[in-house]
């Protein structure tokens, strides 16, 4: 649009500077072909008539030369005004002679040149002529006045139609100049426009994933070159990513492998371990305390294992939600109950089928024991569980899960990376009491029932982790689809 515009501008300016150039000119040429011509006119007729003319002459001898005159002319549109001694006669009787002006008048008593002026009227532009006339004699050294004076005054209707039709052309062609600017103007914005547009949608396309994308090159201008580097990194960048996702799986396969080799040798582990617990109160205090690390060992070992092959699936997109309708605040204290943290633990829950929701039970128990868990190891007591119905979005009713601690909170360079695989708050700390993938596993369980879950200090002191999901109900499941069906959200 601004580059049709742009050309439109430059073709109304273009064509009003040329149309005016063009129109003073043929204005000038015709009024002064027309003026030149009336006076050479007016002085060939008085030259040829005035020596017939005897001075002093009487009022009858001026009406006639002033009607000679003024014959003189085929055309009839002469009216000529005759002056001599105070004497004023005119060839059309009565004539008034209104366009002869006082400066006309006065330039002609105080010079012997010809002299003119155009007069506009209300309804006419007329061209009046004056001049003095001089009898000349062989032996005179000049040419003295008689005192006769005539002036001349003719209707310029000719000429101002010759400028009408000047103007009336320079209209007519200022509409075909401005329509051919912006033919022109469009044809060039769509040379140009048409690789930018090109180019955006490529662009988009590359966005949106598609790394195959690109642009035909055709020619050797700027936006062809432009179109062959875009290519070029295009097809770096597919290289690149194809890479990247080869290494990616390739590491997420590894994770899996090692973790599927790794749980069969662990519960042989685990059983023996479990055989030489319940004899360790016989063995050496060394022997028994060897035991009893090995044995906590495998346990964390077992949990690292069950920790990456959960993660392994996230990352193959198998995980799946079976969703169910529960009682929240019931699944919240089964969590409690079944960790012994009933009494640890102070828990603000609504009452009993107060707050249903359609959540994954296995998946929930996961996301407030990491919470609750964490609050535990890296927190202080009294550490507070709380679940309460949030305010409604866009979305429909949420439901809102806190876990606070009171301990000294989380390091502000931490805060961004709490939900992170393996993050370690502390570098010189090489080993935790986790597997380092509960917060990261608890966001990804939060993230496939559609919610969100976030870290925070509180102004009093302690962490506090709030979780938020989507209340979901039965009723609300699609036409002819079964609750599980409905909510089932497929992969992560």
């Amino acid at each position: 649009m601004r580059l049709v515009v742009a050309f439109a501008l430059v073709a109304a300016v273009t064509a009003t500077t040329t149309g005016a150039l063009t129109f003073r000119e043929a204005r000038t040429g015709v009024l002064q072909q027309s003026q030149d011509t009336v006076i050479q006119q007016l002085r060939t007729h008085v030259t040829r008539l005035a020596p017939e003319l005897v001075l002093p002459a009487s009022r009858d001898a001026l009406r006639r030369f002033a009607a000679d005159v003024a014959a003189a002319e085929p055309s009839g549109a002469w009216r000529v005004l005759v002056v001599y001694r105070g004497l004023r006669v005119t060839s059309v009787p009565d004539d008034p002679f209104e366009e002869l002006t006082p400066a006309l008048r006065e330039a002609v008593d105080s010079r012997s040149a010809t002299v003119f002026q155009r007069v506009n009227r209300a309804d006419h532009t007329a061209l009046v002529v004056g001049m003095s006339v001089a009898f000349g004699s062989a032996e005179g050294s000049g040419w003295p006045l008689s005192g006769l004076q005539v002036f001349l005054t003719v209707p310029q209707t000719t000429e101002q139609a010759y400028v009408d039709a000047l103007v009336t052309a320079a209209e007519r062609a200022a509409v075909p100049a401005l329509a051919l600017a912006v033919l022109l103007a469009l044809l060039a914005a769509r040379g140009v426009l048409r690789p930018v547009r090109a180019l955006r949608h490529a662009t988009r396309s590359i966005a949106e994933g598609r790394l195959d994308t690109r642009l035909a090159v055709d020619g050797s201008d700027e936006l062809a070159e432009l179109s062959h580097t875009f290519n070029e990194t295009a097809a770096a960048l597919e290289e690149s990513v194809a890479e990247l996702r080869g290494m990616e799986a390739r590491a997420r396969r590894f994770a899996a492998d090692v973790s599927h080799e790794l749980r069969t040798p662990l519960a042989a582990m685990s059983a023996v371990t479990d055989v030489l617990d319940e004899d360790a109160a016989g063995l050496d205090p060394d022997t028994a305390t060897a035991v009893r690390l090995i044995s906590e060992e495998t346990v964390k070992l077992a949990r690292l294992v069950d920790d990456l092959m959960e993660i392994s699936r996230f990352d193959a997109g198998a995980a799946v939600l079976h969703a169910d309708e529960i009682d929240l605040a019931e699944s919240l204290r089964r969590t409690l109950a079944s960790r012994g943290w009933t009494d640890t633990v102070e828990a603000r829950l609504p009452e009993p089928d107060a707050l249903r929701g359609r959540v994954d039970p296995r998946r929930l128990d996961v996301v407030v024991a990491n919470l609750v868990g964490n609050a535990l190891r890296h927190g202080a007591r009294p550490v507070r569980l709380s679940l309460r119905e949030g305010e409604r979005s866009g979305t429909g009713r949420r439901v809102v899960i806190e876990v606070l601690d009171s301990g000294p909170g989380i390091p502000d360079d931490v805060l961004p990376h709490v939900f992170e695989r393996f993050y370690k708050s502390d570098a010189a700390r090489s080993r935790t009491e986790g597997s380092g993938l509960g917060l990261a596993i608890t966001e990804e369980n939060v993230r496939m029932h559609g919610g969100t879950v976030r870290a925070a200090n509180r102004p009093e002191g302690g962490a506090v982790f709030t979780v938020e999901l989507p209340l979901r109900r039965n009723e609300s499941a699609p036409d002819g689809a079964t609750p599980d069906e409905a909510t089932r959200e497929g992969r992560a």
